[in-house]
């Protein structure tokens, strides 16, 4: 039984880095199962999350390199992403579940260089709560 949660936090981990991936099937399943729902939410929740810190990590470490060649980004890309996360703020880090976006937001704020515990708070509260109503309805439609 560990082996389920465990697997659905290396798999909430993965999904939030930049690779391609998805938790919330994993989670669903394992809650058919009769995984205890707590303990559910806490791997997937706690995987996600710390998956987001080493984006955020990353994108701290990334300026360091933007005068290289091989620079992934040109300078107007991350003007452009610098733009976009300041006009809504750290504030959007609650949304950082969200697919396609998600990702790189995180990535952004560390780029940013957004304090690590106002980052944590916030991208902890919105996968928390993006976990939180995926089992609430499973519960209620199953």
């Amino acid at each position: 039984m560990l082996f389920g949660y465990f697997s659905l936090f290396a798999t909430g981990f993965i999904a939030a880095t930049l690779l391609p991936a998805s938790s919330e099937l994993l989670l669903l399943a394992l809650q058919q199962q009769g995984y205890a729902v707590f303990g559910l939410w806490l791997a997937a929740t706690s995987g996600n999350t710390l998956g987001s810190c080493v984006n955020w990590y990353l994108g701290k470490q990334l300026l360091r390199y933007q005068h290289k060649r091989w620079f992934p980004v040109s300078p107007a890309q991350l003007a452009k992403a610098e733009l976009h996360f300041n006009r809504y703020g750290s504030w959007s880090l609650l949304l950082a579940w969200l697919p396609i976006v998600g990702d790189p937001l995180t990535l952004v704020a560390g780029t940013l260089r957004v304090r690590f515990g106002l980052f944590l708070l916030l991208v902890t509260l919105g996968k928390g709560a993006r976990y939180g109503l995926l089992l609430f309805v499973a519960l209620q439609l199953w």
